[in-house]
């Protein structure tokens, strides 16, 4: 299962790096700013994505999975850049924020990959798990600039983004959500119970309640029926006599 964290955290890395390397150019080039103006609201998607670290991290712990947050992360980057993508082929003035939160999206899931590479690769093998992780990342990152790069100057931003877009999305069916990090699985089994549990609830309240027969001639309705075992079950039990013969042929004396 460790190739498939190292996939993932490989897929991810391609929204981070474009992102944090043609963000300050698309603001500046495509969008008129300031190389002040650019460089600051870089600075602020930096911030935004290491406290989202932080939260991401308490998420995990909180539901006892790594791999089910990382899932959603891919699911939401891979929508934010078909968004941006869009809305930066039709000029909308949503680009911007669309930017911000692909930009802070793409970074929180670096600590959940590294934590489970080390969880499950155990003590003999979390170095050199870790040395795989890392090596593929920095793969991916050396990769991405240059083609990218000559996609924008060739194309245009919206089909880099959408292109980038199908990274994230492809790493979704390969994210390994069932497995459980050593000492989170009785919360994740109690956090599997409680969905187990709001599915059965919501199903009960959707499916439609089965119609009661009526009465017919000769046979008592349902009130009457639910009367006659409420009261057999309220009946009390006579307790055992005793002193009785075990046999009818038996006499008393």
């Amino acid at each position: 299962m460790l190739w498939r964290i190292h996939a993932v955290s490989a897929l991810l890395m391609m929204p981070q790096t474009v992102t944090v390397t043609f963000m300050l150019v698309w603001l500046m080039n495509h969008h008129g700013w300031s190389v002040a103006a650019a460089g600051g609201l870089v600075t602020v998607s930096q911030l935004l994505g290491a406290l989202g670290r932080i939260a991401v991290g308490r998420w995990s712990d909180y539901v006892g999975s790594r791999m089910r947050p990382v899932r959603i992360i891919a699911i939401a980057a891979a929508s934010a850049l078909f968004l941006l993508a869009l809305t930066d082929n039709i000029g909308s003035r949503y680009d911007v924020l669309l930017m911000i939160a692909i930009a802070v999206i793409a970074v929180l899931d670096n600590g959940l990959e590294a934590t489970a590479i080390t969880e499950f690769a155990g003590p003999y093998w979390s170095g050199r798990a870790l040395g795989t992780q890392n090596t593929t990342q920095r793969l991916m990152a050396a990769a991405g600039p240059p083609l990218f790069g000559a996609l924008i100057t060739t194309a245009a931003y919206p089909l880099a983004w959408a292109l980038c877009g199908l990274f994230p999305l492809a790493a979704v069916p390969l994210v390994p959500t069932r497995l459980l990090p050593p000492g989170l699985e009785t919360r994740a089994r109690r956090q599997s119970v409680r969905r187990h549990r709001w599915r059965q609830a919501v199903r009960a309240r959707e499916l439609p309640t089965r119609p009661r027969l009526a009465a017919r001639p000769g046979r008592p309705g349902p009130a009457a029926a639910d009367e006659h075992r409420r009261h057999r079950r309220d009946r009390p039990v006579a307790a055992p006599r005793r002193g009785l013969p075990k046999c009818r042929n038996e006499k008393y004396h």
